[in-house]
């Protein structure tokens, strides 16, 4: 594990130790495979690290280079290129989505609009809809389904996070704005990944990128889950098929990669001359905009590991620390604007812009949902702990 800089950067180098030491006990107790961070304070990295298996089975270890499937990661990419749209004009946060899309207006949709979208409050199919995978990896396919559906709660009524379906009807919507033609994974190369320099992020999985793609496996089995390990793998199936558009959840990333699009994120919008964002876009989208409602999705959790209903805490396409205690994807320890995203079992990301930092974690051999939350916040207070100025 790399750790520079620290004293000046304002962090105990003995207590930052601990980060690593979790991550090496997951890897060697088989709770994952293997793991890579990034840590940075001001853009300067703190901790850069990787540890275990790309492939398990295989006796791959991993390294730097490795490919990760996002998982819902890949929602952040979407939302962001939504709200950059939203920031030139082209898309209203409270237009109905029929508007665009008039087809959709129907069985109660009427009134869907980009924000409900946004903040999983507009009522869609919140589980993984049971149709064919060459529907479920086609925005124009999906969307004709999607468009046939009666809602599961009225928009704004309540959080029921949608896993798949909401987001394929943003991309649809950020096409019918402003595609030009275009495929949707050529839109999110052109307005994101190229400016930012995410050279090896895409949707889908791009030609000679399968021998660096770390398996979608799962590290768990037996347990309650929200998700069965056998669901969760599918995914990785659905990344090899060509043609792959899955904006919810099939992208592939980086360690280096989504350490960029954090620290852009960190940054107020912009990452080396490239501007995605505007501060007071990221200002707005890091509140919680869905007050003290409860995540209902996330009901299953909460019973079958016996914790409290707590606040969904979302904000504008971010998930955001808010006040309490919560289990997630921050610590107790990080600052109530924190915000950021994460993804089925494995992977995450988060902002603190009261402390200027940024945190990208990626990782194989797939934990239960609720042990990645619980991972993920044990290693955000690791990291907050560690800094004494």
């Amino acid at each position: 594990m790399k750790q520079e800089n620290l004293p000046e950067l304002g962090f105990d180098a003995e207590r930052l130790a601990r980060v690593g030491e979790a991550i090496e006990r997951d890897v060697e107790a088989g709770r994952c495979h293997g793991a890579a961070l990034i840590v940075a304070r001001r853009g300067r990295a703190v901790v850069d690290l990787v540890a275990g298996y790309a492939d398990k089975s295989a006796g791959r270890r991993l390294g730097r280079e490795a490919i990760f499937a996002t998982m819902s990661v890949a929602k952040q990419f979407t939302n962001v290129l939504a709200l950059s749209l939203v920031e030139r004009g082209e898309l209203r946060l409270h237009q109905p989505i029929a508007d665009l899309i008039p087809e959709f207006g129907t069985l109660g949709k009427e009134k869907v609009n980009l924000h409900h979208l946004l903040t999983h409050t507009s009522g869609v199919m919140s589980a993984i809809p049971q149709v064919p995978p060459e529907v479920l990896t086609s925005i124009d396919k999906l969307l004709a389904y999607a468009c046939t559906l009666p809602l599961e709660s009225l928009p704004g009524e309540r959080v029921n996070y949608s896993i798949l379906l909401a987001h394929s009807l943003i991309a649809a919507v950020c096409l019918r704005a402003a595609g030009k033609g275009r495929s949707y994974a050529q839109m999110l190369e052109d307005e994101l990944f190229r400016p930012l320099a995410m050279r090896d992020t895409s949707l889908g999985l791009r030609k000679g990128a399968v021998e660096r793609l770390c398996p979608v496996r799962a590290a768990y089995g037996g347990i309650p889950a929200l998700l069965p390990a056998e669901a969760i793998e599918g995914v990785g199936a659905l990344l090899a098929m060509p043609g792959c558009e899955l904006p919810g959840g099939g992208c592939v990333t980086t360690i280096g990669d989504l350490h960029r699009f954090a620290e852009m994120l960190r940054r107020g919008g912009e990452l080396d001359g490239a501007r995605i964002l505007s501060p007071a876009m990221l200002e707005f989208c890091s509140r919680n905009h869905t007050g003290q409602l409860r995540n209902v999705l996330f009901d299953a959790i909460s019973g079958y590991r016996r914790w409290e209903f707590y606040p969904a805490n979302i904000g504008m396409g971010f998930f955001v620390r808010g006040e309490g205690v919560i289990p997630g994807l921050f610590g107790v320890l990080n600052s109530p604007r924190t915000f950021g995203g994460f993804g089925a079992g494995s992977t995450g990301f988060w902002i603190d812009p009261e402390r200027e930092l940024s945190l990208a974690f990626l990782s194989a051999g797939l934990m239960e949902d609720s042990y990645h939350f619980e991972r993920m916040g044990v290693l955000s207070d690791l990291v907050l702990s560690s800094m004494v100025r």
